[in-house]
């Protein structure tokens, strides 16, 4: 057999197993030496097959795919520095726990450690960032290892899901020629390769049907757990971001079972749910600033799920509340107490075990007017918030009401920086079922444009995207994915003409670097940036940004709505309206 034959045979192996293990999206980004995977994919017909032009974009798209489905997307690139253009998108997949299948096309074995054109080391290319690496084996039509490079596809993907969810980054070595001699299909083996081996088992059943892992807290953790939990006079659940939207759920099962207080990250998926109100706490970034509050509030055992919360006013709170048992439930690998507060750290599925913790405790007596006392203060802070929104709109507003404008049952993307801390600080909470999403593993402004992309192909749905302006020029070129019909997202920018959340640290007070180093203007205009890809604009004033919004869905397809803003009056009001919530929830303790 021809080695054209062998190439088209071997990738087209390779992409009918992942069809068959429930893979359905591929991004690609154009190059001569992932041809033979390309064509693949392309002729297989049982994928949406995307195109983008740069490798970084494409890698966020599939990360946003991934993070609305559950289901790993594949993103493909050539040889060289294009694989490591992935790096990113990977780094974001291995902390924020997403599924990613990462395909890169490599030279064959002989033109390595050399200085063969487009070559590079990509062997663990991405390190200790990938659940697991294959260095592929070269193309074969032999039936052995066309049945190992089947079950290679089952067992990348179950990696991939679970638990926890991450990348898994497979090289495939290819040998010229790369073009097909068959113009589609795949031809069928010479040698000893059997039928099976060639064209799959029967009735489209994968090779090897490969379980994912799915770890559980074993019952003697539980026993101790649920023991210090009855015990308690004062427990605490906080629910960080997380990207198992089951695990918000079972969050709110627990405080809607138990009683026990919730503050809930609006990226946890338990602040913004049917029955949320009187559940989950969603003030606390504001309140907690109060020293005097923070004591009052202290709690004697905090079970925590998810990452780091969002609010670096709670993770102080954590660092300094004195709670004898601090428990963290998780199944992750990622040690996830980086101010090593946990007295416990459980692992295992957080969902499963907050259900059937809640099912063995019941009610939690608590110390009397616990709970009681956590929705007096987070109603003061609430009716504080909404009184000093009132004045002229601020950066905090424009979140609030973007989330306002999200229908529900519908996504919310939010970026990181400033946007997300808003949302965290002024969003509040909602008794209706809305699902926010973020980059929160890493926590980069890279990819924001594409992963809100991907979000919405996958979600089939609408998508509302906020963030700001350096995010939306940083991955400028992900607005070419705009075209895709099915990548509806209308784009909330903020722009305030540089990095606004330096205005909130010490820095701002040493210029003329301040500026030049850190907030760095740009003077760019996102309407310019919008016609180069023809997507439809809009300037909206702040106060008039929720109203747009609900036009901008109804429209259809995608657009870019611009929201301006001064950097320093943003920070004047917000600090304004931190003090207003703060005096509002120490006069409510004052009155218990």
């Amino acid at each position: 057999m021809s080695a054209p034959d062998r190439n088209t045979l071997w990738a087209g192996a390779f992409a009918d197993e992942l069809a068959r293990a429930g893979v359905c999206e591929v991004c690609l980004a154009p190059g001569s030496r992932s041809t033979p995977l390309a064509l693949a994919f392309a002729h297989h017909g049982g994928f949406r097959l995307r195109v983008h032009l740069d490798e970084r974009s494409a890698g966020f798209f599939a990360l946003g795919t991934g993070k609305a489905s559950g289901v790993p997307a594949v993103v493909l690139t050539t040889s060289g520095t294009a694989a490591a253009n992935l790096f990113p998108a990977v780094i974001e997949a291995s902390q924020g726990e997403t599924p990613l299948l990462v395909l890169t096309a490599d030279r064959p074995h002989r033109m390595r450690d050399g200085d063969a054109n487009q070559t590079i080391d990509q062997l663990r290319l991405f390190g200790p960032f990938v659940h697991e690496f294959f260095d592929v084996a070269p193309a074969t039509a032999e039936g052995p290892a066309l049945r190992h490079l089947r079950a290679l596809a089952g067992r990348a993907v179950a990696s991939a899901v679970g638990a926890p969810a991450g990348p898994v980054h497979l090289n495939f070595p290819l040998d010229l020629p790369l073009e097909p001699i068959v113009s589609a299909g795949l031809p069928m083996a010479s040698g000893d390769a059997d039928p099976r081996a060639v064209l799959g088992r029967l009735e489209s059943a994968p090779y090897v049907d490969v379980t994912p892992r799915r770890p559980q807290v074993s019952d003697s953790d539980l026993d101790l757990l649920e023991e210090r939990l009855r015990a308690a006079h004062r427990p605490l659940l906080v629910a960080g971001p997380g990207a198992d939207q089951e695990q918000g759920a079972a969050a709110s099962r627990f405080a809607a079972a138990t009683g026990v207080p919730l503050l809930a990250d609006p990226l946890s998926g338990a602040r913004y749910r049917a029955a949320a109100l009187g559940r989950a706490l969603g003030a606390y970034d504001l309140f907690l600033r109060d020293g005097l509050v923070r004591a009052a509030l202290a709690p004697d055992l905090v079970i925590r799920v998810g990452r780091s919360p969002t609010s670096a006013a709670l993770l102080d709170y954590l660092d300094t509340c004195g709670a004898g048992v601090h428990a963290v439930i998780d199944p992750s690998h990622l040690w996830k107490d980086h101010r090593g507060l946990a007295t416990h750290v459980l692992r295992g599925d957080a969902a499963d075990a907050l259900d059937r913790l809640a099912e063995r405790a019941g009610p939690v007596p608590g110390e009397g007017g616990w709970s009681g006392l956590w929705s007096a203060v987070e109603d003061a802070a609430t009716r504080a918030i909404g009184s000093a929104l009132s004045g002229s709109a601020f950066e905090g507003q424009v979140a609030r009401d973007v989330l306002d404008a999200v229908p529900a049952g519908g996504t919310m993307f939010v970026s990181n920086s400033m946007p997300v801390r808003d949302l965290d600080a002024f969003g509040g909470v909602r008794d209706q079922e809305l699902r926010v999403l973020g980059n929160r593993g890493a926590s980069g402004i890279d990819g924001i444009v594409s992963t809100a992309l991907g979000v919405a192909a996958a979600a089939r749905q609408p998508v509302i995207a906020l963030l700001g302006d350096i995010a939306l020029l940083h991955d400028g070129n992900g607005l070419l994915a705009t075209r895709e019909a099915d990548a509806r997202v209308v784009f909330v920018v903020v722009n305030n003409d540089g990095g606004g959340i330096f205005h909130f640290l010490p820095i701002r007070e040493h210029e003329p670097h301040f500026t030049r180093l850190f907030a760095t203007p740009h003077g760019l205009e996102p309407a310019r940036l919008a016609a180069l890809y023809d997507l439809p604009y809009q300037l909206v004033e702040p106060g008039a940004v929720g109203e747009a919004v609900v036009s901008a869905l109804a429209a259809g397809g995608c657009r870019l709505l611009e929201v301006r803003s001064d950097r320093e009056e943003n920070r004047r009001r917000r600090e304004a309206v931190v003090e207003a919530v703060r005096a509002a929830a120490a006069a409510r303790l004052d009155q218990s």
